[in-house]
């Protein structure tokens, strides 16, 4: 019996995880689409299985800290990163033949995935008790549904319910002083968004610290000291805009710091626009590096969100987008057995950090937030341009880039 359920979900990984055979993506919304279902794929059908546990390898970096423990939270980790990229997506009803029948998969395997994960009695049943590491991917569940309330109108109310108990789980374990107050923070707005009691402190202490830790310039501290890395992009203006929307919808008594928030989120988005070399490649700066694409986390959802500053044309940054995604995506060992590697440019195992599982890099998921809109959105449409390093790298004039003083 093992060997044929082990046989089994074989056959799902190698069925429906895309091949180097199928046709070239005929625009960058193909292309992108493409990458996301190469991505997701693997992780979302077998969940909806109930496999996941038995088909998903159990890596971790060679420099983790606690291997056993890195294992055992890493299942929680890959649904809430992969879910927070993708929801989005989700939600859309237009597109191709071809894209509305491939979300229309995704959402029933989305829908029965979810299920399997917060049922006791399924084999993918997932804790949120088992430490701090499932505050971090708790909230990133909690991201994808604040990002796409589609997913909570389709579930059943049972399931709705456990939900909010495995969020509320995560309460016990107390934050590291660091971006991960506002992964408690994103926990609470998602139960204010749906109806649960939620504890304001827990955002309020989010909100006033953040607001101590801006150093200028668009760029926080993560925590009492400044990094060069990219948890402002992977965590804290994603983070701090999602709970923005939620909470601005609750009380006024923010307004003050949600204007200076969403300054500071155009010009961060400016800097990060410009990070972007004129081959796509980034500078490979600070820890989590292995996340690879979501070091564009922030500029993927401002688009998304329509956010975007007068000074960034949409077909510019998409063209920047995509370049960046090439780049980091199409190393020949950016996938091993169709999951993600540890690395930044293909499998690059000195790259990783102490709490680096396979679940990790999936991450890099939120870069496909521009998915979640309309293939005949502007976004998609508008004519490619070059990118400011691009463009100055060619030798063509461009605009002079000035720090802010908010």
């Amino acid at each position: 019996m093992r060997v044929t359920i082990v046989f089994s979900v074989l056959f799902l990984c190698m069925a429906f995880v895309p091949t180097n055979s199928r046709a070239q993506p005929k625009n960058d919304r193909a292309y992108w689409i493409y990458e996301m279902d190469r991505m997701a794929r693997p992780v979302i059908r077998l969940l909806a299985h109930d496999s996941l546990r038995i088909g998903m390898p159990q890596v971790t970096s060679k420099n983790v800290d606690n291997r056993e423990h890195r294992i055992q939270v890493q299942y929680v980790e890959v649904l809430g990163r992969v879910l927070c990229g993708i929801s989005p997506w989700l939600a859309l009803e237009d597109g191709s033949s071809e894209e509305k029948k491939l979300r229309q998969q995704y959402r029933t395997w989305v829908i029965q995935g979810l299920r399997n994960a917060l049922d006791s009695n399924a084999h993918d049943f997932m804790r949120f008790d088992l430490g701090g590491q499932q505050l971090v991917d708790a909230s990133f569940i909690a991201a994808a549904f604040v990002r796409c309330p589609w997913l909570w109108e389709n579930l059943e109310q049972s399931t709705k319910d456990r939900l909010a108990d495995a969020i509320r789980t995560t309460r016990r374990f107390k934050p590291v002083f660091s971006n991960w107050l506002l992964f408690s923070a994103m926990n609470e707005a998602f139960l204010a968004k749906f109806g649960y009691d939620w504890d304001a402190m827990r955002i309020d202490y989010a909100l006033q610290q953040l607001e101590q830790w801006y150093v200028g310039d668009g760029m926080y501290m993560d925590g009492p000291h400044y990094a060069y890395d990219y948890y402002n992009s992977f965590v804290i203006h994603p983070f701090l805009a999602g709970i923005m929307d939620v909470v601005e919808t609750k009380t006024k008594a923010y307004n003050d710091i949600f204007s200076k928030i969403k300054k500071r989120n155009q010009r961060y988005a400016i800097i990060q626009e410009r990070l972007i070399n004129a081959d796509g490649s980034f500078p490979p700066s600070g820890r989590s590096i292995i996340y690879r694409a979501a070091a564009f986390h922030h500029l993927a959802d401002m688009a998304w969100k329509k956010r975007l500053p007068e000074e960034l044309p949409v077909g510019q940054v998409r063209a920047a987008l995509t370049a960046m995604l090439r780049k980091t995506m199409h190393s020949p060992s950016t996938y091993k057995d169709g999951w993600l590697t540890i690395g930044l440019y293909g499998d690059q195992p000195g790259l990783g950090d102490f709490y680096n599982n396979q679940g990790s890099p999936y991450l890099c998921s939120v870069i496909f937030l521009p998915l979640g809109l309309s293939a005949t959105d502007v976004f998609w449409t508008a004519a490619e341009r070059p990118w400011s390093s691009k463009r100055i790298w060619s030798g063509d004039d461009a605009k002079k880039d000035y720090s802010v003083g908010y």
